[in-house]
Order: C-alpha cells, then sequence, then structure tokens
C-alpha cells in the first residue's frame, strides 16, 4: 500500500475525529485557514483544468471537503456556546470586519452572503451537475458508434480507439457523481444556516439564562454572540461559495484544448470592432442628464483602445502566420521529397463519387460506416478472418452514383447507384411490371430495377425484392470480401490469430508453431481453405491436424485436404445446410484416367492430362453447370479425395464459383442425388 492511501485513510480519520473531540481556540483557527487554503485551491484548480477528466477526483474530494466544513462547524459551536462567544481569532477578526460598527448592517450582509450561496450559486452548480449528467448518459451511444466509425475508415487505431472509450466511460462516471456530490454541497449550505440559527438562539439562552454559570446583559449577549455567529458564519460559508462556485466551474467546462482563462481570453476579446461599437454606445449614454458623464468618456475613450490594439496585435500575428508558412514551404521544397509514405498499400478500400458522400457522412444521416463495422464482426464469425481496416475515400474522377471496391490497390469490384431511390430484383416470373430504371444488381448480376420509395410497397406485393442503397454496397462488400478473402489473409494476421489461441491452448500452438511448422505455412493452408469459402474459425482443430500430419508432409495442397476432411462438420453444414444435394459427379472412367495421370512436381501433384481430354472434360462440366442454373439450383461438383483439388483447379476455367467436395469432407447422414455425370 502506497504511503498516500494511508495518509488518505488518516485525514478522513482525523475528520470524523474533529466532530467528537473538543478543540482549542489556537487549532480552531489554525483548521480554519486550512479549510479557505484548500477551497482556494481547488477554485484555482477548476480555473486552470482544460478537461473535466483531469480533475476526476473532484467529487469525492468535494465529499471530504464537506465533512470537514460540517466538522469545524460542529467544533465551532461548541467553542461558541461553552467558551462565552470567544471561538478563536480567525472567527473574531471576521465577525469585526462584515460587522463593523453596526451589528444590523453586518448581519444583514451576512444573510446575503448566506442566500446568494444557498439560492443562487448551489442551486444553479446542482441543476447543471444534474443535466450535464443526463446528457452525458444519453450521449454514450453515439460517442461509441463515432469512435467505431473511426476505427473502421482508419482515422484512430485500436489503442486510441480504446483509449476513447475508456475516457467515454469515465466522463459518463464523472458527471454521475458530480450529480449525487452536488447534493452534499446544497446540504452543507442548508445546514450552515441551521447552525447560524443555533448559534444565535444558544448564544442568547447561554448568556441571558446563565447556563454557562455566568448572564450577561442582554446588549452584551447580542453583541458577542451575534458577532461570534456572523464571524463563524463566514468562515464556514466562504469556503463553502469557493467551493460552489467551484463546481460550478468545472460542470460548466466545455472540452477544450486550454484553460477557461485562455479560452476566455480568445472568446471575449476575438472580435476587436465589437469595442469601437462599446465605445460609441458609452459617448451616447453620457449625454443622458444626472450620470457621471466624465467616468463614462474615459470608458468610452479605453474600449476603443483596446480593440485597436487587439485588432493590431491579431494582424501581426496573421502576417507571422503566412511568413512563417512561406518560409516552411520554402524549405520543404528544397528537402528531398520523402517518398516512403507512398510506398503503403491500403488492403482493402472504397472509393465513392461526390454524390455518395452523404451514406458515409454520419452528421447526414449516414450509417455506412456502422455497416462497414458489422461486416467486420461479422466476417470473424464466418470465415473467423480479421478484415483489415477498411478505408473509405471521395474520388472526383468517379462518377457522382460510383463506387469502386480495390484489393490492395486495385480494382476488383464497382457499382452504381441511385440515392433516394430502393434497388428492386425481379423475380423469376412478373405478372404486374413495376415503374423503374432498369439496371443489374452489382454483387450477383441480377436483373433489376431502380424505383421510388413510394413503389416500393407495391414491388413488394408483386413479388419484387427491395433493397435499400447502404444494403446495396454493404452487400457487396461483404461479398468482395469473401471472393478475396485469401488475398487478405497475411502473416501478420495469421499471427494474431495464433497468439489469440495461445492464450486457450497453449501446449497445442507450441507444438505445432514453429516447432513444425512456419507462419507463413500455416497461412499458405488457411489461404487455401478461405480461397474456397472454408471457414477457419476453428484453428484449434486445423493446427490440430497440421501437428498429426506435418511429419508425413509438407506439401500444403495436401495438407489442405486433409483439414479440409477433418472439418467435414463445418463444410457440410456450410454447403449442404439440409442434409440433402443434387449434384454432379465423374463418372468412374473419369475418374481412373484423372487419377492416372496425376504426377508428382516440385510444385505439388499435377495432372497433366492431354489437351483433348481436358477440353472433353469441360465442355461436359460446363454443360453440367447451365444444366443446374436452368433449374435455379447451385451447381455442385462430388468426387474422390484424391482428385478433389485438381478437378476444383480445371473447374475454375469455366465456372470461379463452383463447390467441389469429396466424399469424405460429408458427414455419414448426407443424402447425395446424382443429377448430372460428367465423362472423358
Amino acid at each position: 500500500m502506497k504511503i498516500t492511501d494511508i495518509l488518505v485513510a488518516v485525514l478522513i480519520l482525523a475528520i470524523i475525529l474533529l466532530i467528537i473531540i473538543p478543540l482549542s481556540t489556537g487549532l480552531m483557527d489554525f483548521f480554519l485557514i486550512v479549510n479557505i487554503t484548500m477551497s482556494l485551491m481547488i477554485l484555482l484548480i477548476t480555473l486552470y483544468t482544460k478537461r473535466t477528466l483531469d480533475f476526476s477526483t473532484y467529487p469525492t474530494m468535494l465529499l471530504i471537503v464537506t465533512l470537514f466544513r460540517l466538522a469545524l462547524n460542529i467544533s465551532s459551536t461548541r467553542l461558541i456556546l461553552g467558551n462565552g462567544g470567544d471561538a478563536g481569532n480567525v472567527i473574531k477578526a471576521f465577525g469585526s470586519f462584515v460587522v463593523g460598527g453596526n451589528l444590523v448592517v453586518g448581519f444583514v450582509i451576512f444573510l446575503i452572503i448566506v442566500i446568494v450561496q444557498f439560492v443562487v450559486i448551489t442551486k444553479g452548480a446542482e441543476r447543471v451537475s444534474e443535466v450535464a449528467a443526463r446528457f452525458t448518459l444519453d450521449a454514450m451511444p453515439g460517442k461509441q458508434m463515432a469512435i467505431d466509425a473511426d476505427l473502421s475508415s482508419g482515422i484512430i487505431n485500436e489503442e486510441q480507439a480504446r483509449e476513447r472509450r475508456t475516457d467515454i466511460q469515465r466522463e459518463a462516471d464523472f458527471y454521475g457523481a458530480m450529480d449525487g456530490a452536488s447534493k452534499f454541497v446544497k446540504g452543507d449550505a442548508i445546514v450552515g444556516i441551521i447552525i447560524t440559527i443555533i448559534n444565535v438562539v444558544g448564544g442568547i439562552l447561554v448568556g441571558v439564562l446563565g447556563v454557562g454559570g455566568k448572564v450577561m446583559p442582554f446588549d452584551q449577549v447580542i453583541s458577542v454572540y451575534t458577532l461570534a455567529t456572523v464571524g463563524d458564519g463566514l468562515c464556514s460559508q466562504i469556503p463553502a461559495l469557493l467551493v460552489s462556485t467551484a463546481t460550478g466551474i468545472i460542470v460548466t467546462r466545455a472540452a477544450t484544448k486550454d484553460s477557461f482563462g485562455q479560452d476566455l481570453s480568445k472568446q471575449l476579446f476575438s472580435q476587436p470592432y465589437v469595442f469601437y461599437i462599446l465605445g460609441g454606445m458609452l459617448v451616447l449614454i453620457s449625454l443622458i442628464p444626472g450620470l457621471p458623464t466624465p467616468l463614462l468618456l474615459v470608458m468610452a475613450a479605453a474600449l476603443p483602445l483596446i480593440g485597436y490594439l487587439k485588432n493590431r496585435k491579431e494582424k501581426k500575428k496573421q502576417q507571422e502566420e503566412i511568413k512563417s508558412e512561406a518560409e516552411i514551404s520554402a524549405t520543404e521544397k528544397r528537402k528531398p521529397e520523402n517518398v516512403t509514405s507512398l510506398l503503403h498499400v491500403d488492403l482493402i478500400e472504397m472509393e465513392f463519387g461526390y454524390g455518395l458522400i452523404s451514406l458515409v457522412d454520419a452528421s447526414q444521416g449516414g450509417d455506412l460506416l456502422d455497416r462497414v463495422v458489422m461486416i467486420r464482426r461479422q466476417c470473424a464469425l464466418e470465415l473467423g478472418i480479421i478484415v483489415p481496416i477498411v478505408r473509405l475515400r471521395d474520388n472526383i474522377q468517379l462518377g457522382t452514383k460510383e463506387y469502386v471496391i480495390k484489393i490492395k490497390g486495385l480494382d476488383v469490384a464497382r457499382g452504381e447507384v441511385m440515392l433516394g431511390r430502393y434497388l428492386a430484383l425481379k423475380p423469376e416470373e412478373v405478372d404486374e411490371p413495376v415503374d423503374g430504371i432498369d439496371t443489374v444488381e452489382p454483387t450477383f448480376g441480377l436483373p433489376a430495377l431502380w424505383i421510388v420509395e413510394a413503389d416500393r410497397e407495391k414491388a413488394e406485393m408483386r413479388g419484387y425484392t427491395t433493397i435499400d442503397v447502404p444494403s446495396v454496397i454493404s452487400t457487396h462488400l461483404m461479398e468482395v470480401i469473401k471472393r478475396h478473402a485469401d488475398e487478405l489473409l497475411g502473416r501478420q494476421q495469421v499471427q494474431t490469430i495464433i497468439d489469440n489461441l495461445k492464450k486457450q491452448q497453449p501446449a497445442l500452438v507450441e507444438e505445432v508453431v514453429p516447432k513444425i511448422f512456419t507462419v507463413g505455412e500455416v497461412q499458405k493452408v488457411l489461404a487455401n481453405l478461405l480461397r474456397e469459402n472454408v471457414s477457419i474459425r476453428d484453428i484449434a482443430s486445423i493446427l490440430e491436424i497440421l501437428g498429426d500430419y506435418g511429419t508425413i508432409t509438407r506439401d500444403t495442397d495436401v495438407l489442405t485436404e486433409y483439414v479440409r476432411q477433418k472439418l467435414k462438420r463445418a463444410i457440410t453444414r456450410s454447403f449442404i445446410p439440409d442434409g440433402k444435394a443434387r449434384v454432379i459427379t465423374l463418372n468412374p472412367d473419369a475418374e481412373r484416367v484423372i487419377s492416372s495421370s496425376l504426377r508428382p512436381s516440385d510444385k505439388g501433384v499435377g495432372a497433366p492430362m492431354e489437351p483433348a481430354q481436358i477440353q472433353m472434360f469441360l465442355n461436359n462440366l460446363k454443360k453440367g453447370i447451365d444444366h443446374f442454373l436452368s433449374l435455379g439450383v447451385a451447381p455442385m461438383v462430388i468426387t474422390s479425395p484424391q482428385i478433389r483439388k485438381h478437378i476444383k483447379n480445371l473447374s475454375s476455367q469455366v465456372y470461379p464459383e463452383l463447390v467441389v467436395l469429396s466424399y469424405n469432407e460429408l458427414e455419414s447422414n448426407v443424402e447425395i442425388y446424382s443429377d448430372w455425370t460428367v465423362s472423358i
């Protein structure tokens, strides 16, 4: 435990003991001076604090200071009533200064100070704290979404996002605590008024009735105890007034980069011409009979002078800034250009035409940034990959309605949308057409229409599927990420995935990486899986298989086939979710020809078939694919595990999206129906 923690505990215990233990007048003077000093220190700290979080301990400190002040009130009341009105020199000095020669005037001034403290400062600070707490809590979801948007667009990194989220939580906790702590200030003001009444009434009883053993004349009782009461009240209320003012200042402070004094100076004197106008108005006011004309004229002359000096200072500052910028520009031109930053290539980015900027701008109601965040989460759940930050940029070279998706700086997809309309996908049979602009859905190339919002309900009733513009773009982005997931998975991301697994299964990771395989070899296997839309989320099972077969072969293609067989449950659920499938198969002769032609090479196992055989195979396969597409069924090939990889490589020439599975990758309860057989 640190020494400061011990000192704080001792301090709080000492404050509580002040309530019980009687104090001498000397100690009372000391503690009252400490109380005033602490109040002044708190006020000054709030004035120079740039952010509320820089003084986040203020609510707790406010409680401790209030408790200390109440303890002094109790001790001073004990001295006033039990020591013949003598509660020390500090209380006496404050009372004498305010009361002066007129007891009534002094007491009225004291009451005004108490009322100002309670009605104006304390009530205002309490209300501001309450409103600030409510609005801060209401604004938390929006601030969190803004952080996620900045993170997804690459403006900030993960660490900065984490710091901002922590600051938002601390800010909400601070204003919530201030809402409660302001009640202490209010209670302290009420108690101060009650103690003042007790001191006056109790002093009169003690002095007139001789409760303390000494009877005093009534006028002397009024003088002595009123003087002591006013002095005690001032010693209490002035620090309370300072702390209440500090409370109001800290809860009304806006988030700025400078202190209150610097902000006030900049904002109050930012318009020099205001002082010219104000000086002229004072000249007109001085013409009113009875007003102190000389004083008004002096002020009327001083204000334009202030404005002139401020205006000259601003012009000089602007000239210096222009000169400094020119010098910097000249220096930069002389320096050799640093082109290192130009070498960076973003893994994935989207560019928008000028007319689509509102989709990205949250202030204009655009939610595309939030959708990008959801896409990254969805990819983590479905594919098991960490999608890199998606850079969102505007590009004036694009059409106003166009957008482009790039992978590693190169265009891989583009589309065109119409803001204010909905994309309506046409059903297979259209009974009643809907008015709209003919187009092609950018993700899957389906025929569609751009319809106005008024026709949306009518189109849905006629069998059309309607999609809003942000959904069209986000769906396109999602499909592009899935299609190019193997390119987006780099060694650094694989290392991050492995490090995350190491926290739960350290023995597995230490056995496989790097003892058997390097991160690069693991990355090749994972990329092979993603290339055929197989999720790598179960990274533990993948590493187990690599560990089992790593001593047998180092061929990443062969290892990929072993992993696919291990993941057969996930593959079956992904490609045959209902347990039944109509598929394309190869006749035994075709499988035998392809299998017998397999030859090992330095790049793995290949299938160098005759060109005529390859052409015949591809023609028959294309007919089968066309047959399935005409039926509206996604084509799928089932073959033996030995040639699965080679069938996939060949089929990519005619239909890259074709799903090719082996029998060993399917669960035993799957029902397969062969609708087409490919022969050679």
